[in-house]
This record gives structure tokens, C-alpha cells and sequence, in this order.
């Protein structure tokens, strides 16, 4: 009993990083680099910025719904929640994208992935 308390407290903290950091890429992406142009909007970068949106939406979804394959969405969601952040450091200015958004979810959701192996 106790461990699958754990689990829910797990999965739920790993649910609201992956709905902070679709909200923030989405938001940052929409706004911030629209509107800063240049590096912001090359195709890499935002396609990344969207990607990680989108990701991190259907990982917290695959959670909620308590699919057997939310571990594997998971596992992918870190590796694309690491590669915006390591873009966002480069470009530079996105400090709350790359620090409280992406890296926390990509840790959050590499642990919700080992769990389940």
C-alpha cells in the first residue's frame, strides 16, 4: 500500500512538471521568441520549443489516463525536454524554460520511466 502511494505521489509531481513545461515552452515559444525574432524563431529552435510542448501535454495525458506505455513517453519526453534545454541555454535569455521548466520535467519524467522498467 505504501509503495503504490509513493507511485501516485510520483506520477502526480511528474503530471504537474510536464503541465508547467508545456505551458511555458508553448507560452515562451508564442510570445518571448516570436517577438525577439532573429535565433528565437530559426526552425531548429522553435520546432524544438514546440515539440517539447507537445510532448510534455501528451506524456502528463498518457499519465493521467494511466497508460501501460506512459514510462516509454515519458523516457522520450526527457530526451526532449534535455535537447530544448540545452538549445535554450545556447540561444540564451530563457532561464525559466530551461531551468524550472525543462530540466525539472526531464528529471521528473526520467525517474516516472526507470519506475516502470
Amino acid at each position: 500500500m505504501h509503495q503504490s502511494t509513493h507511485n501516485e505521489q510520483s506520477m502526480q509531481a511528474c503530471i504537474e512538471a510536464c503541465n508547467h513545461c508545456h505551458q511555458v515552452c508553448l507560452q515562451t515559444a508564442m510570445n518571448h521568441c516570436l517577438e525577439a525574432g532573429g535565433k528565437h524563431v530559426e526552425a531548429e529552435h522553435f520546432r524544438l520549443m514546440v515539440n517539447c510542448a507537445e510532448i510534455c501535454q501528451t506524456s502528463a495525458n498518457f499519465q493521467l489516463s494511466s497508460s501501460p506505455f506512459h514510462g516509454r513517453v515519458c523516457e522520450v519526453c526527457a530526451e526532449v525536454c534535455d535537447a530544448c534545454a540545452v538549445n535554450c541555454e545556447k540561444i540564451g535569455g530563457m532561464d525559466e524554460c530551461v531551468i524550472k521548466a525543462c530540466k525539472a520535467c526531464a528529471e521528473s519524467c526520467r525517474k516516472m520511466a526507470g519506475s516502470q522498467h
